[in-house]
């Protein structure tokens, strides 16, 4: 079995996108180590939405995850493998001794466990939001595959977002340097999907990371030679989160799926 790389280190959590991203990458420059995170427990998430949006709108935002979400998935089940097949991509976790797991990215010892890989490369998916204490923790470039286009759609599901907001031209994926905000590092490189009439929410993180590939590789190579560019984000922000039951219903009386 080929070592794992000493250069590159992936953090994330434990879904498809990130086992796309990391199943692809260790096929372009071999095994190296992934440390995957506990999702944030969901008390903690709610008293945080709670605090920025409002008990109703986090209210309607349950609704939408508990009722609509599943339906979708299970939906979009074929069209998924569609997508798959067509952009070779691989969802499933890899049987790899690479991969470690911690509850939290930021606590002390997953810093220990980041600083102890010595990376030059840190590729960022999924995760919280990183602490400036995580960024120090290796003298690494950290990459974000953020799934919209920044600075007008930060946060999640900027793809939802930019179709729900007549905006198909902002409808993508940025591949980002990582900073101590949410999505507002600067931008290495974006691109644009363009889903077709059976895509919906829960398929245009699929055609995002497709999209996203190309780039991602190209960026990790670039800083492992030190030649990365990057520019700083400018124009309109937001920051979005989950659609609403009532708000995704009625957007998709409009063709918004």
């Amino acid at each position: 079995m080929t070592p794992p790389s000493a250069s590159i280190l992936l953090i994330g959590s434990d879904n498809p996108t990130t086992w796309i991203v990391y199943n692809r990458l260790i096929r372009e420059f071999g095994l190296f180590p992934a440390i995957i995170e506990e999702p944030v427990s969901r008390q903690i998430l709610l008293k945080n939405r709670v605090r920025k949006l409002g008990y109703w709108a986090v209210f309607s935002q349950l609704g939408f995850i508990a009722l609509l979400r599943p339906l979708l998935n299970y939906q979009s089940g074929r069209r998924i493998r569609q997508l798959c097949k067509r952009h070779d991509l691989e969802p499933d976790q890899p049987l790899a001794v690479a991969i470690s797991h911690v509850e939290n990215i930021n606590d002390p010892a997953s810093l220990a466990k980041i600083a102890g890989h010595q990376p030059s490369v840190v590729i960022v998916n999924g995760t919280r939001i990183l602490k400036s204490t995580t960024l120090r923790a290796a003298n690494a470039t950290f990459i974000n595959t953020h799934q919209g286009i920044t600075p007008q759609y930060r946060g999640a599901h900027g793809g939802y977002w930019a179709l729900h907001e007549n905006d198909p031209s902002h409808c993508g994926v940025t591949i980002h340097v990582v900073d101590e905000g949410i999505d507002t590092g600067n931008v290495i490189a974006q691109a644009v999907i363009s889903p077709e009439p059976q895509d919906n929410y829960v398929t245009y993180p699929y055609l995002q990371t497709a999209a996203a590939l190309p780039h991602l590789q190209k960026a990790i190579g670039d800083a492992l030679a030190g030649t990365l560019t990057s520019t700083p984000v400018s124009g309109p922000s937001a920051v979005w989160y989950h659609p609403g039951l009532f708000q995704y219903l009625k957007a998709r009386l409009r063709g918004v799926r």
